[in-house]
């Protein structure tokens, strides 16, 4: 195994504290939401997570249609996590909204099945988290 890059953050105090990363580029105050009892006013883990999976997979896309020498509009995606109580667990919910410009539907759905096994958080996020996958191309 090569590692190609690693990231290294620091939170102090849990979800009413701070995280920091080694480089100083993620240096943000983290906080429980309002509708969890916190007091808000802050990121969360949720929209940190959400970030990063969004930012992964719209990039995994691209680069799978690419080589795939599908042409393909702009790409986003919204991505929501829910902090879910199952059995007296708290577990997380995932649900991506896909947007694909530039092509039919048929064919974005296929790039968004392909993509679910190339972008690493949906690897890893794969039998662990209930995911949904929305494909929007209008």
């Amino acid at each position: 195994m090569e590692k190609l890059y690693e990231a290294e953050v620091i939170t102090v105090a849990g979800r009413n504290g701070h995280a920091k990363s080694s480089d100083g580029l993620l240096d943000v105050d983290i906080r429980f939401p309002k509708e969890l009892g916190g007091a808000g006013g802050a990121t969360n883990p949720e929209q940190l997570f959400a970030a990063a999976w969004s930012a992964c997979f719209g990039t995994s896309l691209t680069v799978d249609a690419s080589a795939q020498k599908v042409k393909i509009g702009e790409v986003s995606v919204t991505a929501k996590i829910a902090v879910l109580l199952i059995d007296g667990a708290y577990v997380l919910g995932a649900h991506l909204q896909v947007r694909v410009q530039g092509v039919e539907q048929s064919v974005a759905v296929g790039l968004v099945e392909a993509t679910k096994s190339i972008c690493s958080y949906s690897k890893a996020t794969k039998g662990n988290i209930e995911t949904i996958y929305e494909v929007i191309t209008a």
